[in-house]
């Protein structure tokens, strides 16, 4: 009698049915594997939320670059008539295209940017913790990640050549070359926006997976207070 009233006492005081080890090894132990993942998940869901933003970041300078060579393809196609201002069309696209220079080195976040060529730490490629996988009880974990290659408009786009506009002609052949740097832009930009999706619903999951991990520790070693205090 006097076991099972300090056990209930205990369990109202804790609010657990297994509060230690010498209350069920096992299921203890288990619990304990349990709160050890629910707590990394939760660490690993916010640090896939701020590589979301990171990327997003990137996604916002891509568009922003495909919208200043879009003007600078109006500006050339301008000049594909006679009788225009060649050398202030020509002007103007230079302005622009220091502006793409401009977003390209400034599109940071954490001082990751996915616009340059080794933004990231020196390298190409931005790599961020999506899981750690346990195949069965407390066996050691196998982490997964998710890789967001850098577009690299720095080599690309503001390291492209473009013929310089002085007469129709010229004007006609940096179209072609404004329609290649757009074409490149473009993708780069929906390869951005692809990889924030990705880290997106991946931080959605892993923490709806915390929530049921929290949930399960829970079914295993909380106590019934009803019953506990009756």
């Amino acid at each position: 009698v006097n076991a099972s009233l300090t056990k209930a006492q205990s369990e109202v005081a804790t609010g657990k049915s297994i509060a230690s080890a010498q209350d069920n090894a096992a299921i203890w132990a288990i619990s304990k594997v349990m709160e050890t993942d629910q707590a990394t998940f939760k660490t690993i869901q916010s640090g896939l939320n701020v590589a979301g933003a990171t990327v997003k970041t990137a996604e916002t300078g891509a568009a922003q670059v495909v919208d200043y060579l879009n003007a600078m393809k109006q500006l050339a196609s301008n000049a594909g008539s006679d009788g225009f201002d060649f050398a202030k069309v020509q002007a103007d696209i230079t302005n622009k295209m220091a502006q793409i220079t401009s977003v390209v080195s400034g599109t940071q976040m954490n001082g990751i940017n996915l616009l340059s060529t080794n933004g990231i730490d020196g390298g190409a490629t931005f790599t961020v913790l999506a899981s750690l996988d346990r195949t069965v009880g407390n066996a050691v974990t196998t982490p997964n990640a998710i890789e967001v290659a850098s577009v690299d408009f720095e080599a690309d786009i503001v390291g492209a050549t473009l013929t310089t506009i002085t007469d129709r002609d010229s004007a006609i052949s940096a179209i072609a070359e404004l329609e290649a740097l757009i074409n490149i832009a473009v993708d780069g930009t929906a390869a951005l926006g692809s990889a924030g999706k990705r880290i997106a619903d991946q931080a959605s999951f892993v923490g709806k997976l915390s929530d049921s991990l929290k949930v399960g520790i829970g079914s295993l070693v909380d106590a019934d207070m009803e019953e506990a205090s009756a």
